[in-house]
């Protein structure tokens, strides 16, 4: 995944077109936008341009410096809205948020790009996207949270925040822990809706843990077995 927002400048039709896409990829072009502004952080907007989506990035390009150019990745963004409220931005626009991957201050890295002519946009961390026709911002929303919906967090990710797989100890140890104090792990409690855990209901967690202790059990019986047979009580 890659994070962060970024200079795009590749545009078909000898530079003068539409982005370069990679359709290799399978990469398609979902919605076109014409007459949209876009705001970086806390710069003043940029003169309009054409807004491409992609079900895989966000590409804004420049009507007036076939230069400029920026896109991100879907995956990049963590948050989109619509806003409305003048109190947060003058014009009704698309808001959203950007992970960038870097530990810095979110005020700090808006005011340095408002202050840079120089700016690396790799730091910044909101963008607006400001159509002129301020009737399209429904139809570019449900655009936004389609290809999100196209663009799931890496499985590996989700592996590691919903990590199902213990060892029968772990799970009798951790039982056992009521009086001691919490657990370190809970059964799907603080969990959204994994498996163990559907709709409030935790029996299929308990019969996982049943299960588990069961066949420890069934193990050492069987040890048992195994040492009376070979002569040893």
């Amino acid at each position: 995944m890659v994070l962060g927002l970024r200079n795009f400048t590749e545009r078909s039709g000898d530079g003068v077109g539409e982005p370069v896409l990679d359709t290799a990829n399978e990469e398609d072009l979902m919605h076109v936008q014409p007459g949209v502004a876009i705001v970086l952080g806390a710069r003043p907007p940029e003169s309009p341009g054409t807004l491409y989506i992609s079900n895989k990035q966000v590409v804004w390009l420049s009507d007036v410096d076939k230069e400029r150019g920026y896109a991100v990745d879907f995956l990049a963004i963590s948050l989109h809205a619509v806003s409305r409220d003048p109190e947060a931005y003058p014009s009704p626009c698309i808001y959203a948020q950007i992970e960038t991957g870097a530990d810095e201050d979110v005020d700090s890295a808006d005011s340095d790009a408002e202050c840079n002519e120089s700016l690396d946009v790799s730091q910044i961390t909101e963008m607006r996207l400001v159509p002129s026709d301020h009737s399209q911002l429904e139809a570019l929303f449900d655009i936004f949270c389609e290809c999100a919906e196209l663009n799931p967090e890496p499985d590996e990710e989700q592996e590691e925040e919903h990590n199902w797989i213990f060892s029968a100890d772990q799970l009798l140890d951790d039982t056992t822990m009521n009086e001691e104090g919490d657990s370190q792990w809970q059964l799907a409690e603080n969990l959204g809706n994994p498996i163990g855990y559907a709709n409030g209901n935790h029996d299929l967690a308990h019969s996982v843990l049943e299960l588990r202790i069961s066949d420890q059990r069934f193990d050492d019986a069987d040890e048992m077995e195994h040492e009376v047979q070979d002569g040893h009580p």
